[in-house]
């Protein structure tokens, strides 16, 4: 049993750790994270630093409630190295837990001096003190990872970062006067009420066109996303796969089979939104 003023701290801690991690993640080595999982758990924290431990102590099992088996609970002592996000400083030392795996016979592992990058929100009240966003939301430090995820932190944050898609508000299409030639229009909705668009074009003899317009402005030279962007996660891992009955704008059959199909387009051109967590 531990004792002394780390093991005070850990045992005052140990309920603040979230409730997802109650259950066993088994997490992926930080290279094979796509750029999904990278922007779920930015998208989650408000603080995501690169820290150094200074000190750990491992938590009683009693004091670990929904601690999954093969894991210890460690508390840490962390210095922080840097600041990748933040809405204010957070101090030169953080202090969470962290669910880990144990090692061979069942020994605890030794984290002291090595680095990692956490995603986490501040503790209210108790400065200095972090919650992970996730059971995962530890991730060993190296210039690859770090590189990766201040590229999904600059791309998120950007003054002009497409905003969160909560759904589909409308959708309508036009036929043209030619065979075969139609405009569809799929209006979303999203977390903070910014107009976005999706436009399906089709003509004669050509590929259908598809693009997105992140203003009010429905502009039909609009292109998709690249994959693995801000803008391409915020559609490809969010938008319902199909087409809600409640967004038709139009009655007829015709129009709404033509709403369906280009909106089937558009998810078959995003892909699938791949997740290694």
């Amino acid at each position: 049993m531990v004792a002394g003023p780390l093991a005070l701290l850990a045992a005052g801690l140990s309920g603040s750790l979230p409730a997802a991690a109650a259950q066993e993640s088994v997490a992926a080595p930080a290279q094979q994270l796509t750029y999904a999982d990278l922007a779920s758990l930015v998208d989650a924290s408000a603080v995501v630093a690169r820290v150094r431990v200074a000190d750990q102590v491992a938590v009683e099992p009693e004091r670990s409630p929904g601690l999954a088996p093969g894991k210890v609970r460690l508390y840490l002592e962390t210095g922080t190295e840097a600041l990748l996000k933040a809405p204010e400083a957070q101090g030169e030392s953080l202090k969470y837990l962290v669910d880990v795996p144990l090692g061979a016979k069942g020994k605890v592992p030794k984290l002291k001096k090595l680095s990692f990058i956490v995603f986490a929100q501040a503790v209210p009240s108790r400065p200095g003190e972090l919650q992970l966003v996730a059971p995962d939301a530890q991730l060993p430090a190296d210039p690859t990872t770090e590189a990766r995820v201040r590229a999904v932190i600059a791309e998120l944050s950007a003054p002009d970062a497409p905003p969160r898609i909560t759904g589909v508000r409308d959708a309508m299409s036009v036929a043209g006067n030619l065979a075969g030639e139609s405009e569809t229009q799929l209006f979303l909705d999203t977390a903070n009420g910014t107009p976005v668009s999706l436009t399906v074009v089709r003509r004669p003899g050509m590929a259908p066109a598809w693009g997105v317009s992140w203003t009010e402005i429905v502009d039909q030279a609009a292109r998709p996303p690249e994959r693995g962007t801000a803008a391409w996660y915020r559609l490809a891992c969010f938008l319902p796969r199909e087409l809600p009955d409640k967004a038709y704008l139009q009655r007829d059959n015709a129009s709404r089979a033509q709403a369906r199909a280009d909106y089937t387009l558009v998810i078959d051109q995003l892909g699938q939104c791949s997740r290694t967590r």
